[in-house]
């Protein structure tokens, strides 16, 4: 399946810029059961100072902000063919070594609630317990638009009993790791069978199975990724693959506005 994609992130600001950096993981990858097709990114108010691959292997773009800009708009943009691998993503490239993806984070470490429930699990192969903590993970923290903090761990989560794919994917992670698993958080783009317009990026989970490789999970849908995902970066967890980072001086009431379309070519 081939989708276009176009994701625009648009910042006013009320006082006048100083200076300011931002870097971008908006850009898919072409690999693992996909390949970009085209892919540019349009600056208005700033420009590209460059791009490199991070240690997760993601596409960097460093942008600077024009001195005295009150608004800037960022739109990545292009085309991503999508190969079924049925939610089985292969081999570790790196360049970071598998091992890192066992390590935890302030965000994915364990807990009480992590693991009551990792103990909940059945015993069987490796990908069966996955699959049953998909279904646990779906159904112990129920998906609500704006009921979480962007610093929430997986155990808030747990706690709260809600949250959106973010949290969904730190407390799969947190499960994994508990496992002794490596596992990994992804965004990227999902293309929504009722609309084309949303506001946000998506965000799922990858364990790492012998004998397979790289497996994608979805908690918030309760399934594996299939050819509407698009991969976009992956990291430990949230803040390794955040589309956007960035510092600034000046720049005093800032607005933000994300339009992002996705649909089948």
């Amino acid at each position: 399946m081939r989708l276009r994609i176009r994701h625009t992130t648009q910042y006013s600001f009320e006082q006048p810029i100083s200076s300011g950096l931002q870097q971008l993981r908006k850009t898919p990858k072409s690999s693992h059961n996909q390949t970009v097709m085209s892919w540019r990114t349009g600056i208005v108010g700033g420009k590209k100072e460059l791009a490199f691959d991070d240690h997760h292997n993601n596409v960097v773009e460093l942008l600077s902000i024009e001195r005295g800009a009150t608004s800037l708009a960022v739109t990545s943009e292009g085309e991503v063919e999508i190969a079924d691998g049925h939610g089985i993503v292969g081999p570790h490239i790196g360049p970071a070594p598998l091992w890192l993806y066992s390590k935890p984070t302030p965000r994915t470490k364990a807990g009480q609630g992590v693991a009551k429930l990792v103990q909940s699990l059945p015993s069987g192969e490796t990908l069966e317990r996955l699959h049953a903590l998909l279904t646990g993970v779906y159904e112990a923290v129920a998906y609500e638009v704006g009921s979480s903090e962007p610093e929430w761990s997986a155990e808030d989560a747990l706690t709260a009993g809600q949250g959106v794919c973010q949290d969904h994917a730190h407390v799969f992670l947190a499960a994994v790791r508990q496992l002794g698993l490596p596992g990994r958080y992804v965004s990227g783009y999902l293309m929504l069978n009722d609309r084309i317009e949303q506001d946000a990026m998506h965000a799922w989970a990858e364990a790492y199975v012998d004998g397979l490789g790289w497996v994608g999970f979805d908690p918030s849908n309760g399934i594996s990724p299939d050819t509407r995902y698009v991969r976009v970066a992956t990291g430990l967890d949230y803040s390794d693959a955040a589309p956007v980072t960035g510092t600034r001086t000046g720049g005093a009431g800032e607005r933000l506005a994300v339009e992002i379309e996705v649909a089948q070519q």
